[in-house]
C-alpha cells in the first residue's frame, strides 16, 4: 500500500510540475518530457504501481522488481544531485532559479524516501552487479536524443549540454563524464545496500536455527 501511495504522490507532483512549467510560457515549460528527471519519475510511478500490486499478493519481492526499482532510483537520485548542483551554481552566479514544491518532491524527497523504505523493508532481493553498467543505457540514450534535438529547437534541458553555455567541448565532455560516473556510483551503492537486507538477515538466522535444530536432533539420536 505504501508503494501505491508513493506512486500517487509522485504522479501528483509530476502533474503540478507540468502545469507550473506551462504557466511560465517558456520553451522549457513546453518541453516538460525532455527532462531526465521527469522521464525517470514517470518510470518510478510505473515501477511502484507494479511493486504495490506485487506486495499485496506476496511477502517477498521478485528479483525483477528489485532490479527495476534500483535502476530507476539510480536515475532519480543522480538527477536530484545534479539539480542541487545546478541550483547551487546558479546562486553563486546571482541567477534566480525558482524551485516549486513539486520539483523538491521529485528531485529530493521521493528518491530519498523510496530508497530508505526499500532498504529497510524486509522482502527485497539482492541486486545483481550488472545494474552498474546497465544503469548507463538510459542516460546515454537520453543524452543522444537530447544532443540530436537540441540544435533543432535551440534549447537543452541542462545548461552543461549546450556548447554555447560552456567553455567548449572539453568542459562538456568532462561534465558529461562526471555525470555518468555519478550514475555508476549510485548504482554501486544501491547494489551494496540491497545486500544489507532485513530479509537476508532473517533468512540467515533461519538457516542457523535450522542447522542448530538438526544438530540437536542428530545428537539426541546418537545418545539414544
Amino acid at each position: 500500500m505504501l508503494r501505491l501511495l508513493t506512486a500517487a504522490v509522485c504522479l501528483i507532483a509530476l502533474v503540478h510540475r507540468l502545469f507550473w512549467g506551462l504557466s511560465s510560457q517558456t520553451i522549457a515549460g513546453r518541453n516538460f518530457l525532455a527532462y531526465l528527471t521527469v522521464e525517470s519519475n514517470i518510470a518510478l510511478v510505473v515501477v511502484l504501481v507494479f511493486g504495490g500490486v506485487v506486495a499485496l499478493r506476496r511477502a517477498n519481492d521478485p528479483r525483477w522488481f528489485s532490479v527495476a526499482l534500483s535502476l530507476v532510483l539510480t536515475w532519480t537520485i543522480t538527477a536530484g544531485i545534479a539539480f542541487a548542483l545546478i541550483v547551487w551554481q546558479a546562486g553563486l552566479r546571482g541567477i534566480r532559479v525558482d524551485v516549486p514544491w513539486s520539483d523538491q518532491v521529485l528531485h529530493f524527497w521521493l528518491p530519498a524516501f523510496t530508497a530508505i523504505v526499500w532498504t529497510l523493508t524486509p522482502g527485497h532481493r539482492a541486486v545483481t552487479w550488472w545494474i552498474v553498467p546497465g544503469c548507463l543505457l538510459f542516460p546515454l540514450a537520453w543524452g543522444g536524443v537530447t544532443m540530436w534535438r537540441g540544435p533543432q529547437i535551440g534549447w537543452y534541458p541542462y545548461y552543461f549540454l549546450d556548447l554555447r553555455q560552456v567553455s567548449g567541448f572539453g568542459e562538456f565532455a568532462v561534465t558529461s563524464g562526471l555525470a555518468l560516473a555519478m550514475f555508476a556510483l549510485i548504482a554501486t551503492v544501491l547494489a551494496l545496500i540491497s545486500r544489507i537486507s532485513p530479509a537476508k538477515v532473517d533468512r540467515a538466522a533461519s538457516r542457523r536455527e535450522g542447522k542448530l535444530s538438526r544438530s540437536r536432533k542428530a545428537g539426541t539420536a546418537t545418545a539414544t
